[in-house]
């Protein structure tokens, strides 16, 4: 699995003109699956996303959890991160895990930052959306659950 994390002010993801998703102060998720990603993976970037201190404390430091400043979670599909670009002019996706495999996957990811404590918010699955946030900092990282 592959995670780009995005500190956020405020965030929402549309589909159709329609805010199916919004927040207001935490992460921002664009979330990749791919076909030999397991449980296992979505439980590591979970705990890592959960627990990883990326918000300022009252020195400026970057000592807080999502958790702990009481943000939340915008997550939002995102195949296109397993776009290999390597040859040609348009990228391949075949690295992408498939829906029946990635939207199940994608959901127990989402189900276990809740059962961490967080409330997530989502975009909605397949489907084209439009993403719009206020990056603070910019702090933005990304984070693998196999890194090759």
């Amino acid at each position: 699995m592959k995670v780009v994390l995005q500190r956020s002010k405020a965030a929402q993801v549309t589909v159709d003109g329609e805010t199916v998703g919004r927040i207001e102060h935490g992460l921002v998720l664009l979330v990749g699956i791919a076909h030999e990603d397991t449980e296992a993976d979505a439980k590591y970037l979970a705990d890592k996303i959960a627990g990883l201190r990326i918000f300022e404390d009252g020195d400026g430091k970057m000592n807080h959890s999502v958790l702990e400043t009481g943000g939340q979670i915008l997550s939002v599909s995102q195949f296109t991160l397993y776009g290999d670009c390597r040859k040609g002019r348009r990228p391949n996706f075949m690295g992408a895990a498939r829906p029946e495999h990635a939207e199940p996957l994608y959901e127990r990811f989402n189900g276990m930052l809740r059962e961490l404590g967080l409330t997530v918010e989502t975009g909605r699955f397949g489907a084209m959306m439009d993403v719009s946030l206020v990056n603070d900092g910019p702090v933005t990282l990304i984070l693998e659950s196999n890194p090759a």
